[in-house]
């Protein structure tokens, strides 16, 4: 990269790691995570589930392949997984300043300059892996110049209100309609909702859909401390009187939970990338998994007639839940993928099925 601008990345804990500045000149602050994935940069960017956070890619080379070109189709943009670069901040070992892919029609330093989302290259995302690792995850600011900011928590906020749509919007022209709780969601979700004939309307998080026609409820991903969306839980837990299918996705999978009446709490380091090995409990099926969270459902809290559904194989936290008679399911992974392996998509057929 032209220019050498430098800057630093100061945490918490008062530990410093300076690099050199690429995509906004500004300084920001946010909650420090790190995502293991090698690819798939501009889905994870996109990702409202990291909205309020500076995210540290481990993969040592970033932006080779641009960014890509609008691709719409049922009024969603397939390129990207919302309408906007959602990260606060960008951390890397090295970036490309030359990209090269068929369909790319930016780098990857002028898309984020067009969203003023700052970033430092030079960083030693090794170190700093290693010291998220150890310590858990904190607050940091990416510092530029001189400039110094007040140390910004964003799980103190409902990033769900920041991220949800305003106002509901219906896609596909199905004869089975699915309420989707936008808190925060993938493009992809809607997408794998509609690939599979369904009608899809997608509402705000605080919605009430309890006096609507509907034959079943899909709940999204979405960021920040799951007990911060009060009047999403206690929507899903009124639509428990529906009897209709309830599938609930990463965030979802806490939404669910917590209006079952089960616990959530924070991980250490969480999970991101797109290799977590999920084990299907009862079976001997183990599924490759791309992921994103920084919460987990306590398994011990689940009350009667509840049981986990899926296990982490690496540190044995909870990937899912489902009700024992009812047709209430969730999961903490991603199986829409975008980035990451597409093994779980068979989930999305599940609850076609499931739909009267």
């Amino acid at each position: 990269m032209t220019g050498k601008k430098t800057g630093k990345l100061l945490l918490e804990d008062g530990s410093i790691y300076p690099g050199y500045v690429f995509g906004a000149p500004t300084s920001i602050s946010g909650e420090v995570v790190f995502n293991t994935g090698m690819m798939g940069y501009p889905e994870s960017f996109t990702d409202p589930s990291y909205k309020g956070q500076i995210l540290t890619m481990t993969y040592p080379l970033i932006g080779n392949y641009g960014v890509p070109t609008d691709m719409i189709e049922d009024k969603l943009n397939l390129s990207f997984e919302s309408d906007k670069i959602q990260i606060s901040g960008l951390l890397v070992s090295a970036v490309s300043e030359n990209y090269s892919h068929w369909n790319a029609n930016r780098s990857l330093d002028n898309w984020l300059k067009a969203y003023q989302i700052p970033a430092l290259y030079g960083i030693d995302t090794r170190a700093l892996t290693k010291k998220l690792r150890h310590a858990g995850t904190m607050l940091g600011k990416l510092l530029i110049d001189a400039d110094d900011i007040e140390l910004y928590n964003p799980n103190q906020d409902n990033l769900v209100s920041q991220v949800s749509l305003s106002e509901p919007i219906e896609y596909g022209t199905g004869r089975k309609k699915v309420i989707l709780i936008d808190c925060g969601c993938k493009t992809q979700i809607v997408a794998s909702l509609i690939k599979r004939g369904l009608r899809v309307k997608r509402v705000p998080w605080n919605y009430d859909f309890s006096h609507e026609e509907f034959d079943g409820i899909m709940i999204s991903n979405g960021p920040g401390d799951p007990k911060m969306n009060r009047t999403t839980i206690l929507n899903v837990r009124r639509a428990f009187q529906f009897n209709k299918p309830i599938f609930g996705i990463c965030l979802g999978n806490h939404i669910l939970a917590l209006a079952a009446g089960a616990n959530t709490y924070k991980l250490k380091f969480g999970h991101r990338s797109q290799n977590q090995p999920c084990l299907e409990l009862g079976t001997n099926r183990c599924y490759i998994t791309s992921q994103n969270h920084g919460y987990a459902v306590d398994s011990s809290t689940l009350p009667e007639g509840w049981k986990p559904w899926f296990v982490n194989a690496n540190d044995g936290t909870n990937e899912g839940i489902r009700h024992q008679t009812l047709p209430y399911m969730s999961v903490q992974f991603h199986p829409e993928a975008t980035p990451g392996p597409v093994d779980a998509g068979f989930l999305f057929d599940n609850f076609v099925d499931m739909l009267p």
